[in-house]
């Protein structure tokens, strides 16, 4: 049964038909980035479900009710046009920034953020310099990461960051405290959950993580508050082999998250 407060969060990353212009260039990033037209069918699909994206701090978590948010992670170039998506269907998104890639290549500009900001989506922290395995880091690095990346955003947009996505989608006990110590109030996870859990003073909230692939038909299924379950299974069954083989899941991270060279251009390929 469908809890009394249900939040149906989706977090993508980059949508381009041209990966190399956007957001990490990286094997893992690869399966999580949509075309154009695959993304249009997910939104079509979300549309169908009759519960329009909202913003997480425009929501009362302590109040019964269904949500259906929109998340995209890393702050790639492909946001603005993300974002334009949205708001000509009168949705806001949140995009979250990995402030330490700011204006490199393939991210997006100070300008740019300040522009997803303007149209009324809410701007957050994907941390500073995005560490892989991020539960694995220290505290005391986790809260640089935290404060560096939300200090950075509030001076670049004159107004609190107050909400963060896990960068990575590793997460643990101490990874969500570490964002009330921060002085964080939202959290989104990688974990495919309905239900928002408060620790300390931080909301946090799971997310299923659509990839390429994913048949727009599940993504209606889950704004329709339907497969969740299904969904925490997979997820769980991933991580129990995370943790049964940690040394052979950290040579799969240093491989899937070592970043590949830009694409020529046919005039630089030529002899």
């Amino acid at each position: 049964m469908t809890p009394l407060l249900a939040v149906a969060s989706f977090g993508y990353h980059e949508v381009t038909d041209h990966p190399g212009t956007a957001g990490f260039q990286r094997p893992g990033a690869l399966p999580y980035k949509h075309t154009g037209e695959a993304f249009t069918r997910n939104l079509d699909a979300i549309a169908a479900a009759s519960c329009p994206p909202e913003r997480v701090t425009d929501l009362d978590l302590t109040r019964p009710g269904r949500h259906v948010l929109l998340t995209f992670d890393d702050g790639g170039k492909s946001a603005v046009p993300i974002g334009d998506a949205l708001a000509a269907r009168g949705w806001k998104g949140h995009f979250f920034i990995v402030t330490g890639l700011i204006g490199s290549r393939t991210f997006l500009t100070a300008a740019e953020i300040r522009y997803l900001h303007g149209c009324g989506h809410v701007v957050g922290s994907h941390s500073d310099t995005h560490p892989d395995i991020f539960r694995e880091q220290p505290w005391d690095r986790m809260i640089e990461e935290w404060r560096v990346s939300r200090d950075k955003l509030a001076q670049l947009l004159g107004a609190p960051c107050r909400t963060a996505s896990v960068p990575g989608g590793d997460s643990s006990p101490l990874v969500l405290r570490s964002a009330g110590a921060a002085g964080l109030a939202y959290l989104f996870t990688s974990e495919p959950v309905l239900r928002p859990e408060s620790v300390g003073e931080c909301w946090i909230l799971g997310r299923f993580m659509p990839k390429a692939w994913t048949p727009a038909a599940r993504i209606g299924e889950l704004a329709a508050f339907r497969g969740w379950r299904r969904a925490l299974l997979g997820r769980r069954l991933k991580g129990l082999a995370r943790s049964a083989f940690p040394q052979l899941y950290r040579q799969y991270v240093r491989y899937t998250t070592r970043e590949s060279p830009p694409a020529r251009t046919p005039k630089e390929e030529l002899p």
